[in-house]
Order: structure tokens, then C-alpha cells, then sequence
């Protein structure tokens, strides 16, 4: 809990990072009451300033040090690229900052290791952006196997689907390629609501393979990869993701299918939004504006949400808003913590570990040991 005897908190609140999911977060944050004065900062003035005028922002800067330092500042959302994250968290941390990271932590396991202590030893409330956990039918799906209706879980089988947009994009902005790969960047997402549901139960193997005939040569990333977890109590878990689907794949990020069985029941989940389709000459695909010319759209498959009467709706305002709620009143949510965020990142690179090596690895491992990719 944040507040004392239901004392409210203020919010001073810094955004590093102003685009896609910067500016999401930062115009859910000019609306809510709690934020008291908002800094924004980010390396292109243009985006940046774009932003602090549509915000209405108290300050804006290039350089986000100069941002952390400011007095007014509270709290912090980190939302810079995926390798860019360790420089202004360590500021947040000497800020004393609560602290809101778009997943990873860091991109390589001794940074991430590094920045989780800096943040504990701080003693410092952290939250990782897992915006699935806010989504209706994961939180039902929780629910009911916390309270125990599949009894203990015993086989779990996750498929994850996405077209090459997304690879392609991420890979492009950066030269440090070979470790954004599908399970670091996307499949986290999927193996984070599969951990959180099977909460308590700790991963001794994982055994994995790895694809790159479609984006290897091009873009320095794995088409996919597949991976079996063994878990101490001996439960089976099969996940794996594909993100070189072509382009004119219909679905704007994740279709994703989930199957838990434990020993009093079994739980399907059909992420892959073929429920709703929409087949147009004028089709706009939701969030972003692929090259390729598409006809076929799986409406609600965009992570964030859905833009309507030109509003965000969906998982990503409920879990920025219960964040600002967490902040200002110490209101109690499903936000992933730090701790989650750094486990999911080595489990994931444990698996490309262990496509590496083609064999199983025990787990946990070393930092060392991950240095290899």
C-alpha cells in the first residue's frame, strides 16, 4: 500500500518515452484526477513536444535525467525502447519514484538482475506492463483456477500466432537485433498470463527449439520458437509462438489459444479474436498502418484496445488507470511486479538458450549462462 490511513497520494508524474505507448498512457494520465503535473521526455523533440501540447504537460525535456530530478516528480512510467530501459529506471530509483516499466526490464539477464535489485533495495512499488493481465477473460480465467475449480493443474498447451509486422518493426529500430527475439519481445506476454495462472509453481527444464528461414537473413531474428516446460511437481507445459506469419495475416498482434487441464477439470481459452471479422474494400486495421494492403481484419486483436468516438478502450486503459489508482489511493491490482517481470524475461531466454544449445537446460541458470546468446 501506498497511502496511510487512506491518506491520498498526489501524483507528480514523469513519462519517458512519448510514442505509441507513451502518448496512450500520457493522455490517460491528463485525464485523471489524481495526476496533479505531468513531465514528458523523449530523444525526438518533435514527438515529444507534439505530445506535451496535446497533454497539456508541465515540462518537457530530451533528457530524461533532467526529467527524474525534477522535484515535482512522484512517480515514472518507462516507455522507451526495449533496450533503453536501464538508464532511466536506475534515475527513478535514486528519485525514490513508484514505477511503472513497459516490459523488459532490460533486454539481457545481468542488467535486468542488476535493475531488480537496485529497485528492491530501494524498497520501491514496481510494476511491469503485462496489459493481458486486464483483459476480461484472463481475469475470469484466474479466478477460477485460483479458487481451485480445475483442481491442481497439470498440462498446459499455449499456441501463440502474429504476423511479421511486429517483428519487423521492433528489429528495425535497433542494431542489438539477435536478442529481440519472439519469445524476449511477444512471447513474454503469453508465457506472463500462463506463469500468473499457474502461480506457485516453479519450472525445473525447459527444452526448445528455434526457426529462422523468414526473418533470419533480413532481420537478424527467429521466425519461432517451441519449447516444453517441466515443472517441479511434475506438470508439462508446451508454448510456443510463431511472429513470421505474412503480412496479410489477419490478426493486428496476438491470436492465441491456451488449454489447462488439471486433475478436477479443464479450462480453453480462444484468443483469437476469429469472432469478430470484418472483410472490407476500406478495411483500417487497428493501431497501426501496415505497408500491405489488407482486406480481412480480426476486430479486438490489437493488445491495447480499440479506438471509439476517438477514445483508447480496453485492457490498456483499465491497467494505466489501476495503476494511477495503486499509486494515489494504494488500491490493490494484478499489475505483473518486478520480480514477475525478471523471471519472465530468463525464462525466456532460457528458451533461446536452449534452442541454442538443441538441448534441455535445467533451471534456473546462471546469469553467465545467458550470456551465450
Amino acid at each position: 500500500m501506498n497511502t496511510e490511513n487512506g491518506k491520498r497520494k498526489p501524483i507528480g508524474l514523469a513519462i519517458v518515452g512519448c510514442g505509441t505507448i507513451g502518448r496512450v498512457r500520457a493522455e490517460f494520465a491528463r485525464d485523471y484526477p489524481g495526476v496533479e503535473w505531468l513531465g514528458l521526455c523523449d530523444i525526438n523533440e518533435k514527438v515529444g513536444r507534439k505530445l506535451a501540447d496535446d497533454t497539456n504537460a508541465d515540462f518537457f525535456t530530451t533528457d530524461y535525467k533532467e526529467l527524474l530530478a525534477r522535484p515535482e516528480v512522484t512517480a515514472s512510467i518507462i516507455a522507451t525502447e526495449e533496450n533503453e530501459h536501464v538508464g532511466p529506471i536506475l534515475a527513478s530509483v535514486d528519485g525514490g519514484h513508484d514505477m511503472f516499466i513497459e516490459k523488459p526490464l532490460a533486454t539481457n539477464a545481468a542488467d535486468s538482475a542488476r535493475v531488480l535489485k537496485a529497485i528492491e533495495d530501494a524498497g520501491l512499488d514496481a510494476v511491469i506492463g503485462y496489459t493481458q493481465r486486464f483483459r476480461r477473460r484472463f481475469l475470469v480465467a484466474k479466478e477460477k483456477i485460483r479458487t481451485g475449480q480445475l483442481g491442481d493443474v497439470t498440462t498446459v498447451v499455449t499456441r501463440a500466432f502474429m504476423n511479421r509486422l511486429v517483428p519487423i518493426a521492433t528489429v528495425e529500430k535497433t542494431e542489438y537485433r539477435g536478442i529481440l527475439t519472439p519469445m524476449v519481445v511477444s512471447g513474454t506476454h503469453s508465457l506472463d498470463i500462463c506463469m500468473w495462472l499457474m502461480e506457485g509453481k516453479t519450472p525445473v527444464e525447459i527444452y526448445a527449439r528455434s526457426m529462422d528461414k523468414a526473418l533470419g537473413a533480413s532481420y537478424g531474428t527467429k521466425d519461432a520458437t517451441l519449447g516444453i516446460f517441466s515443472f517441479d511437481d511434475g506438470t508439462i507445459w508446451s508454448m510456443n509462438i510463431s511472429w513470421a506469419l505474412p503480412t496479410v495475416w489477419p490478426g493486428s498482434v496476438y491470436s492465441l489459444e491456451i488449454g489447462i487441464v488439471g486433475t478436477e477439470g479443464v479450462l480453453t481459452i480462444d484468443d483469437t479474436h476469429r469472432d469478430l471479422v470484418l472483410a472490407s474494400e476500406n478495411a483500417q486495421p487497428a493501431g497501426y498502418t501496415p505497408d500491405v494492403k489488407r482486406n480481412v481484419d480480426f476486430l479486438t486483436s490489437y493488445p491495447p484496445g480499440d479506438v471509439v468516438f476517438e477514445q483508447l478502450w480496453g485492457p490498456m486503459r483499465e491497467e494505466t488507470n489501476a495503476w494511477f489508482g495503486r499509486v494515489y489511493t494504494g488500491l490493490d491490482t494484478p499489475h505483473a511486479t518486478v520480480q514477475d517481470g525478471h523471471s519472465n524475461l530468463l525464462l525466456t531466454m532460457a528458451m533461446d538458450v536452449s534452442a541454442k544449445r538443441k538441448e534441455p537446460v535445467p533451471l534456473p541458470m546462471s546469469i553467465s549462462e545467458y550470456e551465450e546468446l
